[in-house]
């Protein structure tokens, strides 16, 4: 039986086309689980102003703060308004209920995706200088250096459950590395640790990383993706350097609760990626860290049951429980 995720992806006939044509009749909330200024909260800021536009509506950004953005799913779950959506990134539709059995909503049952807005691999970085690494600082030097180091080293990521855990977790098991986990509460705070010394190493996100690179703070040692990114030109991927298996994507997408009526939901899929793919967005997207997709809510659908069984066989091979 397919998941219920795409039944929500089926056409609903209990509601007429004028009926949709006609919503909104109040402005959209759109519901965001990470702080004002955050990657989520401008990614979501990005797609308020286009979309106002097109639904004849004011669009507002509302930030719901806390559990990786658990809180805030929750909220667009139990939403009954029909004026309610949220911009999650990949934990909240696909592994949230693998950490944590007890969570109060279900990605499959109580959300329907609706758009996948952009992708982004991450980059293995460690700080300049850093003591026991060769300087020329190539993948496999950094990974036999990190072997000999065993625990001494640490790494660091924005929680249990993120994608920067999970990817660290993945490189150990496929590397034979063995660093510390240390969780703090956001990529920024992962950085700042590294260039004083208190990490040997992280997955950031593109766009901090090659920040502190250009600084000459931190060295960029692999990506994530199959192969190149064009958010991180002339870095090598992890597999050039014989790493397989470590292919692992940050995402962000929109979706609705499950109990917003068909039509509606359809209506938003077609605005939402048809701006995710509008050139002014797709620069705007790209200039946050984002590889523009925008795609169509089954397109989502089939990401998200893709990606959690990936990120499920990381959970159960680590044995990873949330905190």
């Amino acid at each position: 039986m397919q998941r219920r995720t795409l039944l929500t992806l089926a056409p609903a006939l209990a509601l007429p086309s004028a009926f949709a044509d006609a919503w909104p009749a109040r402005p959209l909330r759109i519901i965001v689980g990470f702080p004002p200024g955050s990657s989520p909260d401008l990614t979501a800021r990005t797609f308020a102003e286009p979309l106002a536009q097109a639904l004849g509506q004011p669009v507002v950004v509302e930030n719901k703060v806390g559990a990786g953005g658990n809180i805030a799913a929750h909220a667009v779950a139990q939403a009954r308004d029909g004026h309610t959506v949220g911009l999650f990134i990949n934990g909240n539709l696909t592994i949230a209920k693998l950490l944590n059995p007890q969570l109060p909503y279900d990605p499959a049952r109580d959300l329907a995706p609706l758009s996948l807005l952009g992708t982004s691999p991450l980059l293995l970085t460690a700080p300049v200088g850093q003591d026991g690494v060769p300087a020329a600082g190539d993948a496999r030097a950094f990974l036999a250096a990190a072997r000999q180091a065993g625990d001494r080293w640490s790494y660091g990521t924005p929680g249990v459950g993120t994608v920067g855990h999970l990817g660290m977790e993945l490189l150990k098991a496929r590397t034979g590395i063995d660093p510390v986990h240390v969780p703090y509460p956001g990529y920024p705070q992962v950085a700042t640790a590294m260039l004083g010394g208190q990490l040997q190493m992280a997955l950031l996100p593109p766009a901090l990383a090659l920040a502190q690179e250009r600084a000459g703070r931190l060295r960029l040692i692999g990506v994530t993706s199959a192969g190149r990114s064009t958010l991180a030109p002339g870095v090598p991927s992890l597999a050039e350097a014989g790493v397989q298996g470590v292919q692992l994507e940050m995402w962000n997408a929109f979706a609705a609760p499950a109990a917003m009526p068909a039509p509606m939901r359809a209506r938003l899929a077609a605005l939402i990626g048809g701006i995710a793919r509008s050139p002014e967005v797709r620069t705007k997207l790209f200039q946050q860290g984002w590889q523009a997709v925008g795609s169509s809510a089954e397109g989502l659908a089939n990401r998200i049951q893709a990606d959690t069984r990936a990120l499920g066989e990381i959970i159960r091979l680590r044995q990873i429980k949330a905190e």
